[in-house]
């Protein structure tokens, strides 16, 4: 996914959050950083406090392995978000109110100067909502947050990873996200699917220029219901509704609603290569957490980003948590920080340059 500009071409410039500075969202940045093919192409600046960074680096860098794969802080850009009076707080391994204070401002800085115009895209670090809570901010997520600053309300958690094998590009978005399983039939309606419809249509053409997308639809019971006989939302109102997207959609094909279990075999065989090419979708809608993100992170647990659709600039991240307690030893994996940093650089190089 990694985009080469032409002269004529302005480079992306990105916000990157340190997330929770008690987890590993530092070291995966300092490391991803260290990537010459992945900063080739934009402009970042790392959103945190230098001196906590630097503190950071500086333990890393005490395994001589360890330092020759980490950014020098020196040699990077960075928005300084001034905590001192906080940083005696905060220790790796530990999220605490300090820690999600710190995360949370990181965050808002970010999201206020890529609102005045100064960046294009945000790459977030992983944050620990319990340290969010503790510190007094009562959000489900980061997401909730850069749509409310951002003064939207249709947004949408989109999934994406390209195959290590095949190349092929898995996405996938989430109709429900972060609530209970018994709520999920409640929750979903015909509105919110076609403002969730709305969003990934729109999305495949503005940031992946793919003009007439087909994209899957997940049902919600066993067998799609088997006619009734194990749910009736399907026959109730998620086949005319279905039936009524597809009337009012002619330059999008709509399959579905497709069983739950036999949904990600095509996904799966595209992108570990099995036989011949496979026709896969542009997109899938899985209609709860769990249904879209098991299959999204076994096939792409190290590589799989989120980004957030419907808000006015690019957003993504990392799908791993904060991994407390891995932090400050080393031995974090950055293949999906690499991966947020590229895919914002491609949807960023699509908006502001035209197709890439």
């Amino acid at each position: 996914m990694s985009v080469k500009l032409k002269d004529d071409r302005r480079r992306p410039r990105l916000a990157v959050t340190l997330g929770d500075p008690a987890g590993i969202g530092p070291e995966v940045i300092l490391k991803a950083l260290a990537d010459p093919e992945v900063v080739q192409d934009c402009d970042i600046t790392v959103v945190g406090s230098r001196s906590l960074l630097e503190k950071i680096y500086l333990n890393l860098s005490d395994s001589a392995e360890c330092r020759q794969i980490l950014a020098n802080t020196a040699d990077l850009s960075i928005l300084n978000v001034d905590l001192d009076a906080d940083l005696g707080k905060i220790a790796a391994g530990s999220g605490n109110a300090a820690s999600g204070a710190a995360s949370f401002a990181y965050m808002e800085t970010a999201i206020a100067h890529t609102l005045s115009g100064e960046f294009d895209a945000i790459v977030t670090g992983p944050i620990a909502k319990s340290a969010w809570k503790a510190a007094g901010y009562d959000y489900p997520g980061q997401t909730e947050l850069l749509a409310e600053r951002a003064g939207v309300r249709r947004f949408g958690m989109l999934f994406v990873a390209q195959s290590p094998h095949t190349d092929w590009t898995l996405r996938t978005l989430l109709v429900t996200t972060h609530i209970p399983l018994r709520q999920v039939a409640d929750t979903l309606t015909p509105q919110l699917m076609s403002a969730k419809l709305d969003l990934l249509v729109e999305c495949l053409r503005q940031d992946f220029a793919i003009a007439k997308p087909r994209i899957v639809i997940a049902g919600l019971n066993p067998h799609s219901g088997e006619q009734g006989q194990l749910g009736r939302e399907e026959l109730d109102w998620l086949i005319p509704w279905l039936e009524e997207e597809r009337k009012s959609r002619p330059e999008t094909i709509l399959d579905g609603p497709v069983p739950p279990d036999t949904m990600w075999v095509k996904p799966g065989q595209a992108w570990f290569g099995k036989g011949e090419k496979v026709p896969a979708a542009d997109g899938y809608l899985a209609l709860y957490h769990d249904q879209g993100l098991i299959p999204v992170k076994l096939m792409a647990f190290d590589r799989a980003v989120n980004t957030t659709i419907g808000l006015p600039f690019i957003r993504t991240s990392p799908d791993h948590g904060t991994a407390f307690d891995i932090a400050g030893k080393g031995i974090a994996d950055a293949t999906s920080m690499k991966a947020a940093l590229r895919l914002a650089v491609e949807l960023a190089n699509q908006r502001v340059n035209g197709k890439v």
